[in-house]
C-alpha cells in the first residue's frame, strides 16, 4: 500500500474532502452524498479538467506540472507546509523565498470568498491576477488571458490585453491614466529590487520594454514607489458607467494585494453593483465560485 504521506491521490482526496462548499464561496443544494468538494468544484476552481483531476486521485497521473500544482494548492487552500510537500511530492522544487508569491492563504480564499457584496481580487506583488469574486468578474467582465500568461494589470495596461473585457478607466484628477501607468512602473521597479531572481519578473519587465516605447521611457526614469488606490469608471455594458473607488490592501508577509472596488451607500453607482449582484452573480451562483487563476 502507498504511504498516505507521499501519495499524491490519497492527499489530494483528502484535502478536497475537508473543504466544504461555503469555504470557497458555493451555495448548498439539498443533501450532498459526500464530505467536502466534489470533483467537478474542485476542477473547475482550479481550472483544469475533471478527467486529469481523477487521473491525478487514481495515481494514473503522478507528475502534475508545476503549474497545475500551484493551482491546486490554491483551489485546496493548502498552507504553506502543504503546499511545499505537494510539491515534493509531485517530483517539483517549491518556489524558493527568493520568488514573487503566488499562493493565497486560507484565510485571504475565505475572505474573497464570503465578500459577496463587493467587487474583490487577489494579485501578486507584481500584478498578476490570481483569484477573483463573481460581482469582480460581473463588474469587469471575465479576465482575459494571453497565452500562457496570467492577466496583469501592468501588461493590460501597456499593451491592451485588458485584464477584464469590459473597459475601465482611471478618473483621478491628480493625473488620471499617465499618472497611474507611471505609478504602476514605479512599483514594479521596487518589486524588480525585492525579488531580482523571480523569473516571472524578468520576463514580465523584457517583455514589457520590448513592446512599448512608453513603458521603457518610464522605466528608464528609475522611479521607485509603492502604487495607490484611485477612483476609476467601469464602463458596464449592463449598466453603463459605474464610479467606484479601487482600495488596495497588502497581506502581509506574502506581498499579495487585496484589490477591492466600492461606492457609497444610496450612490447611483451602488444601485449598479446591486443590479449586476442580483442579475450577474447571483443567477450564476451555483456555476461560477470564486475563481482561481492558474
Amino acid at each position: 500500500m502507498p504511504d498516505s504521506l507521499t501519495d499524491l491521490g490519497t492527499l489530494l482526496r483528502s484535502w478536497r474532502d475537508r473543504l466544504q462548499p461555503a469555504d470557497v464561496g458555493l451555495p448548498v443544494y439539498g443533501f450532498r452524498r459526500a464530505p467536502g468538494l466534489k470533483r467537478e468544484e474542485l476542477a473547475r476552481l482550479a481550472g483544469m479538467s475533471v478527467d486529469y483531476l481523477v487521473r491525478l486521485e487514481q495515481g494514473r497521473a503522478r507528475r502534475p506540472s508545476a503549474q497545475v500544482a500551484s493551482a491546486l494548492a490554491r483551489a485546496l487552500q493548502l498552507s504553506d507546509t502543504e503546499r511545499a510537500h505537494l510539491f515534493v511530492i509531485s517530483g517539483l522544487l517549491p518556489p524558493g523565498p527568493g520568488m514573487v508569491p503566488t499562493h493565497i492563504p486560507p484565510g485571504v480564499q475565505r475572505l474573497v470568498a464570503r465578500l459577496g457584496e463587493v467587487p474583490v481580487a487577489v494579485f501578486t506583488a507584481s500584478w498578476d491576477l490570481l483569484a477573483w469574486s463573481p460581482l469582480w468578474t460581473a463588474l469587469l467582465g471575465e479576465p482575459v488571458q494571453s497565452g500562457e500568461r496570467r492577466p496583469n494589470v501592468l501588461w493590460a495596461q501597456f499593451t491592451g490585453h485588458f485584464v477584464g473585457s469590459n473597459e475601465v478607466r482611471i478618473v483621478d484628477p491628480a493625473g488620471g491614466l499617465e499618472n497611474f501607468k507611471a505609478s504602476l512602473v514605479s512599483d514594479l521597479r521596487r518589486v524588480y529590487g525585492r525579488y531580482p531572481e523571480d523569473p516571472g519578473v524578468q520576463k514580465l519587465v523584457a517583455e514589457l520594454t520590448a513592446a512599448s516605447a512608453e513603458f521603457r521611457r518610464l522605466w528608464d526614469s528609475g522611479t521607485v514607489s509603492e502604487h495607490q488606490s484611485e477612483v476609476k469608471v467601469v464602463r458596464n455594458p449592463a449598466v453603463g458607467d459605474v464610479q467606484v473607488d479601487c482600495d488596495i490592501f497588502s497581506v502581509a508577509g506574502t506581498d499579495l494585494r487585496i484589490v477591492a472596488y466600492t461606492a457609497a451607500m444610496g450612490s447611483e453607482a451602488a444601485e449598479k453593483l446591486d443590479f449586476l449582484r442580483v442579475a450577474g452573480v447571483t443567477a450564476a451562483a451555483p456555476d461560477h465560485p470564486p475563481r482561481v487563476g492558474v
